[in-house]
């Protein structure tokens, strides 16, 4: 099979990433400030290859890729273009040392994750974005090939969602991180995350949000300032909106991408996490363009929001992928 070349330009478009260059080296220095404090959390280089199955993809791939891209080999023990390009993968992993982690998923024994990704035939490549699915190349690629793609997802994921990757060590020994990490200690920007907490108790909507920013201007990856900021700013959009008018636009223009939107905000902030995640999975699948990417946009937000761990949010990431693919 001839490998399908997918340009990821289509699905995450870097020209319109506003300071692109600064926020790679801010990426770059909080990769290199965690390397410097010990190695805390720090992963042998045999832990960026990693095999998951339908029971592990939640944890393995949809938490981790909120720290670091990660890139998807779907393959099969008789697939013989498979035995070509596995390899040069996992050595890449290695030599690429954390920019981005490798899951390994056997079709045979993961038909769910085949079907759910849209899988036609293997080997197939795709990458997993701070949740955010991404086609990358179908079909046997030659590695000068495979290296392009890979600088472009690094890039996406630094420059667009900030995430620094995983520190290697390289005498740590397999598995380590995920022990339990000890007790972190005060960090250089607790007090302004402290600040945006106090400016969130006093109603200060508009404070607490720049407080956020300016953490995450510093220090792009800081998931704290991240989740402060998608609750501050939710707050915010809905702070001022007729409840009734919201939801009679949304019931009148089934099809509108920002009134679907708006009443999705509301939805959560009215504590109906399942109606506001169903709700915006449906306008995904109804619209296409900028409209559908602005869809899909707010529903990671409000992922941030309701964590990663609850389950709602795991059920959800299964369906927009499902209306995605």
């Amino acid at each position: 099979m001839q490998p399908r070349n997918m340009s990821m330009s289509g699905v995450v478009d870097l020209a319109a990433v506003k300071q692109a260059q600064e926020a790679k080296a801010k990426a770059e220095q909080a990769r290199a400030e965690a390397a410097r404090q010990g190695g805390t959390g720090a992963v042998s280089p045999a832990d960026l290859v990693i095999d998951v199955d339908e029971a592990g993809f939640e944890s393995e791939v949809l938490q981790r890729s909120t720290e670091v891209p990660v890139v998807i080999d779907f393959w099969a023990e008789w697939c013989e273009p498979c035995k070509q390009l596995s390899p040069v993968l996992e050595r890449l992993a290695v030599e690429y040392n954390g920019r981005f982690l490798l899951a390994k998923i056997d079709v045979d024994a993961n038909q769910m994750l085949m079907q759910q990704f849209g899988v036609q035939g293997i080997p197939a490549v795709f990458a997993v974005v701070a949740g955010q699915a991404l086609p990358l190349f179908q079909g046997a690629a030659g590695e000068a090939q495979i290296r392009q793609t890979l600088d472009q997802l690094v890039q996406v994921g630094e420059e667009r969602f900030g995430l620094t990757g995983l520190v290697v060590d390289p005498e740590a020994e397999p598995g380590a991180a995920q022990a339990a990490a000890p007790e972190r200690p005060a960090g250089p920007h607790d007090a302004a995350l402290e600040a945006a907490v106090q400016a969130l108790d006093a109603g200060d909507l508009g404070g607490a949000v720049q407080a956020y920013k300016n953490v995450l201007a510093e220090e792009p990856g800081n998931t704290e300032a991240k989740l402060g900021l998608a609750q501050a700013e939710l707050l915010q959009r809905v702070q001022n909106a007729d409840p009734q008018k919201v939801r009679q636009e949304a019931a009148d223009k089934p099809g509108d991408a920002q009134a679907q939107i708006a009443a999705a905000d509301l939805d959560l902030v009215g504590g109906h996490v399942e109606d506001a995640f169903g709700r915006l999975i449906d306008t995904v699948r109804v619209t296409a363009g900028d409209d559908r990417d602005a869809v899909r946009l707010r529903l990671l937000e409000l992922f941030e929001v309701v964590g990663a761990d609850d389950p709602r949010v795991t059920a959800a990431r299964r369906a927009l992928a499902r209306a995605l693919f």
